[in-house]
């Protein structure tokens, strides 16, 4: 199954703009995303990501209402035990 599943920018990595990146957070997970698609977001924004691109902004109560639709999917509990397993990065 593939989602698209919201995460908060905490940083941005690289400015540059085919390359734009930033350490975005999903719950306890951190990972570098690219954000060439999304040039409007900033850090506090809420993004959607699918396979380390975030290709839309969402405000802050529609990310938490996926959420908790994730959380009752258990999708959150898998996400946390392929934390380590992730090597994935921005090319």
């Amino acid at each position: 199954m593939c989602l698209g599943i919201p995460g908060f920018v905490e940083e941005i990595l690289n400015s540059a703009p085919l390359e734009r990146s930033a350490r975005v957070r999903f719950g306890g997970i951190s990972k570098e995303i690219n954000l060439a698609y999304v040039p409007s977001a900033n850090v506090g924004d809420y993004v959607i990501v699918h396979v380390g691109f975030a290709i839309s902004v969402v405000n802050e109560q529609e990310a938490r209402r996926i959420f908790r639709y994730l959380e009752e999917l258990g999708d959150l509990q898998d996400l946390e035990s392929n934390r380590e397993a992730s090597q994935w990065k921005p090319v």
